[in-house]
């Protein structure tokens, strides 16, 4: 079987890639995590088998599921990880535009310095393929719909971060012969997202809180929502496909829907459970948040063999349905 080295594995997207791998049972998984925004139990949730940790040193064998408590910007852990891996899904990062309009040198030392680790231990022990989580930051304020072949200009040091992640992925294809595939993902939302402050994960926590949404800008701004069960299963298309080295790829739904649009789509999925609606409040526009974006998923279609399948409507239901059963008294 295939390892598969998964950073970021403990956090929304990892967990939801390793509960697919181990309900195919055709891969040994190996998850690097620094445990600051997930947790081990979170992992160990998801899965009937053991979860070997090797927290406490490098000398044990690995097993079906194994942990390493580690940040991507040590070197000496990531080569040990990588010197075990078939394939490496990069998904660590620090995320969102609002993190690193606060603090751009965090962004960029973690992004870049972390991905260029990850590289250059991919080149080293010859990985198979190395999948990078990008966004559509790196493209910025642009007139949608969002292709590859559009220049990039991000608006955010997390873009410009994610920006640059492409672009050493892109120089270790062409000098070092690394098999490198970048998937720009949309806005990610469905099941175990509940450590998530993003739109859909924070709207549905504030039902069971009682707390106010806050709405940055008129609601107006819209977004490609794409269901976590079809972002997953790009990812293994990534991994799997041929002949796609180097290249890029945008992972949405290919559907425009404004934030208002998307209220009303939650709200009505939390009144068929039962479940309260919530109060809007208007805030302040986001720096670094553009106002349009969705994709044209064209290029993953013909070359990855993959589309999103999820509706809108059917995607929030089994979200809210996740949450009621895990957040639900």
């Amino acid at each position: 079987m295939k390892t598969w080295l998964i950073t970021g594995g403990c956090g929304f997207i990892g967990r939801n890639l390793v509960k697919k791998l181990i309900a195919n049972d055709d891969a040994n998984i190996l998850v690097l995590d620094n445990l600051s925004v997930g947790s081990l139990n979170a992992l160990r949730e998801i899965s009937e088998l053991d979860v070997s940790d090797l927290e406490a040193g490098f000398n044990e064998e690995f097993s079906k599921l194994t942990f390493v408590k580690g940040d991507i910007l040590d070197k000496e852990i990531v080569n040990f990880c990588a010197e075990k891996a078939d394939y490496i899904i990069h998904l660590a990062a620090n995320t969102g535009v609002a993190p690193s309009v606060k603090d751009p040198f965090y962004d960029c030392h973690t992004n870049i310095l972390g991905t260029l680790n990850l590289l250059d231990a991919a080149k080293e022990f010859d990985v198979e393929r190395f999948i990078f989580a990008s966004s559509g930051a790196p493209l910025g304020a642009q007139s949608p719909p969002l292709h590859e072949e559009l220049a990039t200009k991000p608006a955010s040091p997390y873009g410009a971060s994610k920006l640059a992640g492409e672009g050493y992925c892109s120089a270790y294809y062409h000098s070092f012969n690394v098999n490198t595939v970048c998937l720009r993902f949309g806005n990610v939302y469905g099941g175990l997202s509940e450590t998530k402050d993003s739109i859909v994960a924070k709207f549905i926590k504030c039902s069971f809180s009682g707390v106010d949404f806050e709405i940055y800008g008129n609601g107006n701004q819209t977004r490609d929502f794409i269901y976590i069960e079809d972002l997953i299963s790009a990812i293994i298309s990534a991994v799997r496909a041929p002949n796609v080295g180097g290249e890029v790829f945008q992972i949405a739904s290919a559907k425009e829907l404004s934030v208002n649009e998307l209220i009303v789509e939650i709200q009505s999925a939390l009144m068929r459970y039962n479940l309260n609606a919530v109060n809007i409040v208007d805030g302040e526009v986001r720096v670094g948040d553009v106002m349009r974006n969705y994709s044209n998923t064209t290029k993953a279609n013909k070359l990855l063999n993959w589309e999103a399948l999820e509706t809108i409507e059917t995607g929030l239901e089994k979200t809210v349905m996740y949450f009621k059963h895990n957040l639900g008294e």
